[in-house]
């Protein structure tokens, strides 16, 4: 169908739609709608992998302390090795490498962006991904690879959570304690805990009356499912009336599998994810081979990102999901006249493209699942980057198979659970388990997520640092806090539809600037206040941040439909785009000028 032929959109009445949905689901709890996994639940953050091995505390000095061993910690630690830093140390809380990709085994875990720009270093490592959308056992193994070839096994602390990080101004170092008695010092600190690895659960009345089985998606309980992380058939619920709570991005990858197993599976949805298509297919080693010339994986994280974030893109090397919504924004705005191509018409193309991706993929919702009643209620209806956007084969078409019900709350969520089962819209479903899907802690502060404070310069924490919003330079510096480096996407690129390529240029940044500092004796290294709020005025003259609209359905994208307030217009990204921001990084780092640090001896 050519743009011609579709018909028109009524924008007015989608919008008015769309804000009822909206309003269905505000509820003035906002995050704290959410509890953590304390009490009965607190066996759930138990390591299901790898038994803890006793160790003696350490008490030594390193170089460098990065804590987290995922993505972040990992392409850290693999730059500094780069660059010829030796002693680097990762502080992980899980049993291995991983991070997110650790702890989520669920059935049919994998990434929704493409593997080729999702899975860093894969030119460093000369890994092929087996798929355009590797599983997470992939993803897992190419951490592990990564850790082995830039030797971060060998001082790593696994099973280890770091409860302190303290500034020693007379010695210019960092002073970690951890839960496993370590004492020890480090001259740098990188951190890189990520978002996701914090388990929350909903705060439903009566959660802890349930007589049943229960767990949290990232804790799957394969000992009562039957199966394992490589997709072994669940044969143990065959019998089994299954729950599942929550209808995000892990449960489409999960509920297909389940579909399968169980006698009977109630998927309890309080707000569908947009599903489009993912059209995921085996990696042809051929074209491969002739793709993955020296800097290839440069080149497609370039383009991605200059698709995603309108940079200039004669082609759409990875052409997915997150590239198509971008493409059809270009196209309507190239077709404006000059004249036209003001911020107002500019901003109506985006919502008009907007809107017809979102009705194609409604439109997919009526051509695959055959009950209509279950159709309407599975379909979204919100702007797509209101919610992560999800791309999946089979989720769908799990609500033909016999014995899968949606049981959908028209946005008003589970009511309670009974000792019996789960209670929405006044009736009981009774099941023998119940699995909740619901996700991590996002919107939080920082320094809960991470469980411990940064005490910085004169014993300034970092919680008081920004208890009226994060500041930062470039993302990764906080002035007070020298030798502190933050690895993560907000105050930089915010590049949402692909954090690994934050985390890498991060990461390269940092091992730079600790490499100059060795080489040239400095002992300090840390932004001016100056530099910094330069930085934030410059983030504040942008739009604010990309996502977290307060006309969309509540999430985590803004904060669950909360007053955003001036915390959230701190949560934005650089305001020329993630393709200007990281072609600035990367100036900024090479010229060794380091413009808006100082680099600093300690005093004899």
């Amino acid at each position: 169908m050519t743009v011609a032929d579709r018909p028109a959109l009524d924008i007015e009445a989608l919008r008015q739609k769309y804000r009822e949905e909206r309003d269905k689901r505000l509820r003035p709890d906002g995050n704290d709608q959410y509890q953590r996994l304390t009490g009965r639940f607190a066996h759930y953050l138990d390591d299901p992998y790898t038994p803890v091995t006793e160790r003696e505390p350490r008490t030594d000095h390193v170089t460098v302390a990065v804590v987290g061993g995922g993505f972040a910690g990992l392409v850290t630690g693999a730059r500094l090795k780069e660059a010829g830093v030796e002693d680097v140390r990762v502080v992980e809380k899980g049993g291995d490498f991983g991070g997110t990709w650790y702890w989520n085994r669920y059935p049919g875990a994998q990434c929704d962006t493409a593997s080729f720009v999702y899975m860093p270093l894969l030119e460093e490592t000369g890994h092929m991904p087996t798929e355009k959308y590797a599983h997470a056992p992939e993803i897992l193994e190419h951490c592990r690879r990564i850790g082995k070839q830039f030797g971060l096994y060998d001082n790593a602390l696994f099973h280890t959570e770091v409860l302190s990080l303290e500034w020693d101004g007379a010695r210019s170092r960092w002073h970690i304690r951890t839960n496993r008695g370590d004492d020890f010092t480090a001259q740098f600190v990188a951190m890189g805990i990520g978002p996701l690895h914090v388990p929350k659960l909903p705060g439903i009345p009566g959660i802890h009356s349930f007589q049943g089985h229960s767990f949290h998606t990232s804790r799957w309980d394969y000992a009562y499912t039957g199966g394992d992380p490589a997709g072994a058939p669940m044969d143990r619920l065959a019998d089994k009336r299954v729950a599942i709570i929550g209808t995000g991005a892990t449960a489409v990858q999960c509920v297909p599998h389940l579909a399968w197993a169980c006698a009977e599976l109630y998927v309890f949805q309080r707000t569908p994810s947009s599903v489009d298509v993912r059209d995921n297919r085996p990696t042809d080693p051929a074209w491969f081979a002739q793709m993955a010339t020296p800097g290839w994986q440069q080149r497609w994280l370039e383009n991605f990102t200059a698709n995603q974030s309108g940079g200039p893109a004669d082609e759409d090397l990875v052409m997915d999901g997150w590239t198509d919504l971008s493409r059809r924004v270009r196209a309507r705005i190239d077709a404006l006249a000059p004249e036209d191509r003001t911020m107002a018409r500019m901003q109506a193309a985006y919502e008009e493209s907007d809107h017809e991706k979102m009705e194609e993929i409604r439109g997919r919702v009526d051509a695959i699942v055959a009950d209509p009643e279950t159709a309407r209620r599975l379909k979204a209806w919100y702007r797509q980057l209101c919610k992560r956007p999800c791309f999946h084969d089979e989720y769908l078409q799990s609500y033909n198979v016999p014995g899968t019900h949606l049981v959908d709350t028209d946005g008003r969520g589970v009511e309670r659970i009974t000792e019996r089962g789960v209670v929405a819209a006044g009736r009981e479903y009774e099941v023998d388990c119940v699995i909740y899907a619901s996700g991590f802690e996002v919107g939080t502060d920082y320094t809960r997520r991470a469980n411990y404070d940064l005490t910085g310069r004169d014993g300034v924490r970092l919680s008081e640092r920004w208890a009226e919003g994060m500041r930062t330079l470039h993302g990764i510096h906080v002035h007070g806090f020298p030798n502190a480096f933050f690895v993560q996407p907000t105050q930089g690129a915010n590049l949402i539809s692909n954090i690994p390529h934050n985390l890498t240029e991060a990461g390269r940044t940092i091992a730079v600037m600790i490499k100059h500092a060795l080489d040239h004796g400095f002992d300090e290294i840390e932004v001016t206040k100056e530099a910094e709020d330069a930085w934030i005025e410059l983030l504040l003259s942008g739009t604010g941040p990309l996502l977290g609209s307060p006309d969309c359905t509540p999430g985590y994208y803004n904060n669950e439909g909360q007053e955003l307030g001036p915390r959230w217009r701190l949560n934005a990204g650089y305001p020329h785009g993630a393709t200007a921001y990281f072609a600035y990084l990367d100036r900024w780092r090479t010229s060794s000028t380091f413009e808006g640090l100082e680099f600093r001896r300690a005093a004899p």
